[in-house]
């Protein structure tokens, strides 16, 4: 497909992605990220793709299952591709409403055969996805495998775990999701970046998949009957190992809360070992001596003065006119708005969006200026793309080495991010070279009492004529840092690691490797066995970082289940399964923070684009108090009243208080209040409120909370048992009606 006009682009991100944290796994890489794709707009070339031969490719892969969606319902977006990578992609989209229930679905198309690199669906109802779900895992897994082998042509991949949920909750109006990972074989040896994701809904429904493919069909592949033993490679690399005390930041993504604490690395040097030669694996290529930890130095011996002392916004649109100048007469800079705000970390920043005006469109981004200093906080260029597409020269003919490169980007952080540069320290892993442009990309990581913070980091982009591509300043104050005192020491902490390394034979393609398109077989080490697990310093024992409630199970007769999937969505915080009692009473406060947590996501911390509730409904319950959000957002709802003062958080919820709760939220108020229309055969309907029959009757007959032995006990005190069965069939209701409380 040649013959390719380039016109404008859509920027992905406007910050280097460097992730927070590292797994143990690959710490090797964590040290050095790659910037995120700039997505490249595709003007005209030989082919013209129509949107019906699209459709008919997409529908050929799912026949009979979209029959119903019509060419109108499709949109087909502008064909693009990227820098890295000259081939041509095209993007399908629909939408429709069934049965008053909004569908809708996008798909990717790639190189001249037109495959299908990716698919993602919405179905209209998802009632027997949720939980309990119609599928197992198990038999999800055999969906998936025979999707994957049978439509996306996968008989030489196999199964590995599954893909990790990167969500911090689950909220139940959501179908259950199971995601597979695969990955192609050659030699029954996997391909490391040769994969494929597809995710199975709970009613056993394909719902989505992504193929990783190569670039080339023309790769190489290293003789796996020629390696060194895995045994006595094994015995090398523990030989070789040795750790690194750091201080990991863990973020808590519902609240907003930032914490500290100590623990154990390998060396982030290694990325494996070659298992032809037994040469070690590093960023730069394969080195016969193993490398040797980097020595902290710190960018700054000593604090260095602010760039200003407070800035206006007139003073931030003069700074982003002088940062974002570009020398090129096709080219106009437009600012296009500027507001004062905080960032997520909480520093308050002057935010300016801006747009490049030019022949073919216009490329925009952002820019963020500290408002206390002057200084720029998240910066992400787009002239060395838009100049190279406009046909224009943008670098030297003789690109800038790696040390002149790290010389121009202290330089630059001295220039225009002075503040706190004595607590980062220089890069101790070696940067990411874009070999196509020329460019490096430093990170500099924070250090505090000596040990180097995985997680904060200043990350810096510097292009082959010396110019800043890219500029984020990743700080966030924090009190409390744990001591190192009694912190294991660094010969215990390598007995734990070396005790749980494992290593795993794989196909690699070395960026650096001399021969295009060839894989290299290299033992990649594995720690226990899990990507997501370190050591905790003080403790000297393996904790994980995302699936840390996943250990925690309680029993019970006839709610067990649903009280465990709550928990394991974390719906229902329960810290210690053996002192939890399912069958106590649960009070007013833990109640609403169940069922609101179930029906709609929160985010505690602060925001770009302005803040969570700032007003206040009681007078108990305060931004800071921790169910500030769930009822605030209950009241917004309808779901509770601000008809007194106070809420009583601590006072225990009745079974007839809670018939109430479910009905405001189903939206049946209106219904529910006419009481004179509805009766009531209980034994004890005397006990129930006059106004409240309607929303008693309700909740009855829709199963949610019901009366048993012909008696409603509405004064009784619901359980948390009680409490895990009836918000599951709520979320039945609310996914069969349609309704939902995301928007609120």
């Amino acid at each position: 497909m040649a013959g390719l006009k380039k016109i404008g682009m859509i920027v992905t991100s406007s910050v280097l992605s460097f992730g927070m944290f590292s797994s143990i796994a690959h710490a090797s890489t964590a040290e050095h990220g790659q910037p995120e794709k700039v997505r490249i707009q595709v003007a005209s070339t030989d082919t013209i793709i129509s949107k019906d031969e699209l459709i008919k490719k997409f529908k050929k892969m799912f026949p009979d299952r979209f029959d119903y969606l019509t060419n109108n319902d499709f949109h087909m977006s502008s064909a693009h591709m990227y820098p890295e990578d000259e081939t041509v992609r095209h993007d399908l989209n629909f939408t429709k409403t069934v049965n008053g229930k909004r569908v809708y679905g996008s798909i990717g198309f790639v190189g001249e055969d037109l495959d299908i690199e990716y698919f993602s669906y919405q179905p209209p109802n998802v009632k027997d996805a949720l939980f309990p779900a119609k599928v197992s895992k198990e038999e999800a897994r055999k969906i998936a495998e025979d999707f994957m082998k049978k439509s996306l042509g996968g008989k030489d991949y196999q199964v590995e775990t599954d893909t990790f949920n990167y969500y911090p909750q689950q909220i139940l109006t959501e179908p259950v999701r199971y995601s597979f990972s695969f990955a192609r074989t050659h030699n029954q040896v996997t391909i490391a970046d040769q994969r494929m994701e597809v995710s199975v809904l709970g009613n056993g429904e394909v719902v989505s998949f992504h193929k990783m493919s190569p670039q080339s069909a023309t790769s190489t592949f290293s003789d796996p009957t020629r390696i060194k033993d895995k045994n006595e490679m094994l015995k090398q690399v523990k030989a070789n190992l040795s750790v690194d005390l750091s201080y990991q930041v863990n973020y808590d993504y519902q609240t907003g809360d930032r914490s500290a604490e100590l623990v154990y690395r390998p060396t982030a040097k290694l990325q494996g070992v070659e298992a032809a030669s037994g040469k070690w694996m590093t960023v730069d290529g394969f080195a016969t001596d193993f490398p040797l930890k980097t020595k902290i130095e710190a960018i700054s011996s000593k604090p260095l003065p602010a760039k200003q002392d407070g800035i206006t916004v007139e003073d931030a649109k003069k700074i982003a006119e002088q940062f974002l100048a570009i020398d090129s007469e096709k080219v106009k800079l437009k600012i296009e708005s500027i507001q004062e705000m905080e960032n997520y970390n909480g520093v308050p920043v002057i935010y300016v969006q801006y747009m490049y005006q030019h022949a073919g469109g216009g490329t925009g981004s952002s820019l963020e200026i500290n408002k206390n200093t002057g200084e720029i906080v998240n910066f992400y260029s787009m002239k060395d793309h838009l100049l190279m597409e406009m046909g224009e020269e943008t670098t030297k003919k003789d690109a800038l080495s790696q040390q002149e490169a790290l010389n121009e980007a202290v330089k630059f952080l001295k220039e225009w991010a002075p503040s706190n540069l004595h607590s980062y320290a220089m890069p101790i892993g070696e940067p990411y070279r874009n070999e196509r442009t020329g460019s490096y990309s430093f990170t500099f990581p924070r250090i505090m009492n000596d040990i180097v913070v995985m997680g904060d980091q200043i990350s810096v982009e510097i292009a082959a004529n010396g110019s800043l591509n890219s500029l984020n300043v990743n700080y966030q104050e924090m009190e409390n840092w744990p001591s190192s005192d009694n912190v294991i020491s660094e010969k215990e902490a390598k007995k734990v690691l070396e005790e749980a390394l494992t290593l795993k034979l794989t196909y690699m393609k070395h960026a650096k490797n001399e021969k295009e398109n060839h894989y290299d077989l290299v033992y990649v080490p594995v720690f226990n066995e899990d990507p997501y697990s370190y050591v905790n310093a003080h403790t000297g024992e393996w904790n994980n970082l995302y699936n840390g409630k996943d250990s925690i199970a309680v029993t019970h007769p006839w709610a067990e289940e649903e009280l465990n999937y709550l928990i394991n969505a974390n719906v229902l915080d329960v810290k210690d399964a053996m002192s939890f009692n399912a069958d106590a009473a649960i009070s007013k406060g833990e109640a609403l923070k169940v069922l609101m947590n179930s029906l709609t996501y929160f985010y505690h911390g602060s925001y770009y684009y302005g803040q969570e509730n700032t007003y206040q409904t009681f007078e108990n319950i305060d931004p800071k108090h921790p169910l500030y959000q769930e009822i605030e957002r209950a009241v917004e709802a309808g779901i509770i009243k601000a008809d007194s003062k106070n809420f009583d958080v601590d006072a225990p919820i009745t079974r007839e208080e809670l018939s109430v709760w479910m009905i405001r939220v189903m939206g049946l108020e209106k219904a529910a209040k006419n009481s004179s229309i509805f009766t009531l055969g209980f034994e004890d309907a005397d006990k129930i409120k006059t106004a409240n029959v309607g929303y008693v009757a309700m909740a009855n007959s829709m199963g949610l909370v019901q009366a048993e032995q012909n008696r409603f006990n509405p004064d009784r005190e619901v359980t948390y048992a009680e409490l895990a069965v009836s918000t599951i069939r709520l979320a039945h209701a609310i996914a069969e009606s349609g309704r939902g409380l995301q928007y609120y």
